[in-house]
């Protein structure tokens, strides 16, 4: 051995071999730079003296150390010569004891310059999918790793353009294309990263190389909890947008309120429609739980007539409500239809009973009992229709002839005739024939009253129609006496001073012979203590006497002819003062000529009156 030295003894630095690299003695740093794996590099271990596979002087026919850093098997701990010998030289190198250069690095390592990324080495797998799983967050945080920052650019920007896109979020979300479109992006830049960073060299330190996995399984949080924060927002966008239709079905039936029903009907089809599509296609949503309770509210505004006791404006919307299981969603009405019948029934009748003897009613009282009727046979509002008809009817008539106006009851009885006429249920019968005989007893005590009350045209068109309709009437014969006095009446009042007697006075009778001396058929009519017409024919060769002009005031003689030239009738007349009517008729139905007169009958006498016609000069 050549002295003996220190295994750590390391030459001066201007101890180099000729013609060697510039490798230093210092310690070098990691062979190979970075491994790029997840570990710390391991140490750096010197070679054995004269480099690998070189044996130590003084060990001739010793074999080679096996590959790799470390002391050859069977030296002690550390590298140099064993202890006491000499340290040992290897060929080509500057002095004795001296140590070997280190190995230079593999070629590609060491990080450019001005790059961050380190020098290209092995695949590594696990850093690949990192990086792709950086890149998936969104953020492009693999790009950053990788410095690549135009790709941390282009994820940065298609980030941003989708939220400028999607917020705030409404209603319809984001379009399935653009989302379809953003994620295979997303995919495409994790497939760009998992690439890039499959060979790069990172300088990352041991801690962070631990953390870095879970932080980018974490990062995926970032398009996750986006994504569910998203779908809470468009969510929430859609409830609140459930709530407005809710709230616009709402307005709609407030806004109805009031209203005619055939103004109002618009605007509760509006909102039920509106009920209909919350309480079924979206029962879950909150303006769908509220469905119920809006369509209590809106039987209860619908109904509102009814709660007002508007009674006959209350059928129609109650027909409504009644109807909508026909037209709308059976399991949200549920029994509400059914709470319709009793307010439906007990209207019908208040309306129909309220008709019964109004002719202008509408509707009328038929039509809104039939309903009852018909509808709801079995109702106590149906076993009340016949007792209140006959109440009605009763009423009316029980004032005939004890009324001031009995042509007011007359005129209700007639309308209650005509209502129990078109009402078709058998138990009705019996008092449809009460008001009949009412309406008969009514149109003569009206007659009656109105020549009591001088309103002669009236009560000669009133007696006159009674005759017609009821020619088998014992009053029959008398409403055609007061049908004639009233006729007088109306040229000479005082024929009107009372009503002609009902029954013909018994006793003598005096004979009253007319004839008729002029052209034109005369109707004579005669009111006394007897009332009663006679027509007789006209004249045809009987002549108009000259006038006061012509006459020179001489007296006129009617009637001198033969008595079988002039038409003639014979009355019988009982004694008592008479008024007469004679009406010659015209052309058509008008009359040319009518006169009236007063004659006293006697007893015993016999009378003629002769009717002629002077001209006019």
């Amino acid at each position: 051995m050549v002295g003996e030295e220190p295994n750590d003894a390391r030459p001066e630095p201007s101890d180099r071999v000729p013609g060697a690299g510039e490798g230093s003695l210092d310690r070098p740093p990691h062979a190979g730079g970075t491994s790029g794996g997840f570990g710390a590099p391991a140490p750096w271990e010197a070679p054995p003296p004269g480099g690998p596979g070189a044996s130590a002087p003084g060990a001739s026919g010793a074999s080679a150390p096996p590959p790799g850093f470390g002391p050859p098997p069977g030296a002690g701990q550390g590298y140099g010569p064993p202890p006491g010998s000499a340290p040992a030289t290897a060929p080509g190198w500057a002095g004795a004891g001296t140590l070997p250069p280190p190995p230079a690095a593999p070629p590609g390592y060491g990080p450019p310059s001005g790059s961050g990324q380190g020098p290209r080495g092995e695949a590594n797998p696990a850093q690949a999918a990192l990086i792709g799983l950086l890149n998936l967050s969104c953020l492009g945080l693999g790009y950053v790793f990788l410095r690549n920052w135009i790709g941390a650019a282009v994820c940065w920007v298609a980030t941003a353009a989708l939220l400028v896109l999607a917020l705030p979020a409404d209603v319809d979300g984001v379009p399935a294309g653009l989302l379809i479109g953003y994620g295979a992006f997303l995919l495409l830049a994790a497939a760009d990263g998992a690439r890039r960073g499959l060979r790069a060299t990172l300088r990352l330190g041991a801690s962070f190389r631990r953390l870095a996995l879970p932080l980018a399984v974490v990062l995926l949080a970032v398009p996750a909890g986006g994504s569910l924060a998203y779908g809470a927002a468009r969510d929430e966008a859609r409830e609140q947008a459930l709530l407005d239709r809710l709230s616009a079905a709402d307005a709609e039936v407030k806004s109805a309120d009031g209203l005619p029903f055939d103004k109002a009907e618009p605007l509760l089809t509006k909102a039920l429609d509106a009920y209909e599509d919350l309480g079924t296609k979206h029962a879950g949503s909150r303006a769908g739980k509220l469905v119920p309770a809006r369509l209590d509210a809106y039987y209860e505004t619908v109904s509102g007539p009814y709660e007002k006791k508007t009674y006959c404006e209350a059928i129609t919307p109650l027909k409504h409500l009644r109807g909508l299981a026909d037209s709308f969603d059976k399991g949200l009405l549920g029994s509400r239809p059914a709470k319709a019948d009793e307010p439906l029934a007990h209207s019908l009748y208040e309306c129909g009973t309220a008709a019964l003897a109004v002719d202008t009613a509408k509707p009328t009282a038929a039509e809104s009992l039939n309903e009852l009727l018909g509808t709801f046979p079995k109702s106590s509002h149906a076993t009340r229709v016949e007792p209140a008809v006959r109440e009605a009817v009763k009423k009316r008539t029980d004032v005939l002839d004890s009324s001031t106006d009995p042509c007011v009851a007359t005129a209700e009885l007639r309308t209650l005739r005509t209502t129990l006429r078109d009402m078709t249920d058998a138990s009705l019968d019996g008092v449809t024939r009460e008001a009949v005989a009412g309406v008969q007893r009514g149109d003569f005590a009206c007659g009656t009253d109105q020549f009591k009350d001088k309103k002669y045209e009236e009560a000669i068109k009133t007696m006159t129609e009674y005759a017609t309709a009821y020619p088998d009437s014992p009053q029959a014969a008398h409403a055609r006496s007061i049908a004639i006095a009233a006729e007088i009446a109306d040229e000479e009042p005082a024929a009107g001073k009372r009503l002609p007697p009902s029954e013909v006075p018994g006793g003598s009778r005096m004979i009253l012979v007319v004839s008729n001396d002029g052209p034109g058929a005369v109707d004579l009519l005669y009111t006394g203590p007897m009332t009663g017409k006679v027509t007789l024919k006209t004249c045809t060769t009987c002549t108009k006497y000259p006038g006061p002009i012509f006459s020179q005031g001489k007296k006129i003689k009617a009637c001198q002819g033969p008595a079988s030239k002039y038409p003639k009738a014979t009355l019988l007349l009982p004694a008592g003062d008479y008024h007469f009517l004679q009406k010659r008729a015209g052309t058509g139905s008008s009359y040319s000529d009518t006169k009236t007169s007063k004659v006293k009958i006697e007893p015993g006498y016999s009378y003629t009156n002769c009717l002629y016609v002077t001209s006019g000069y």
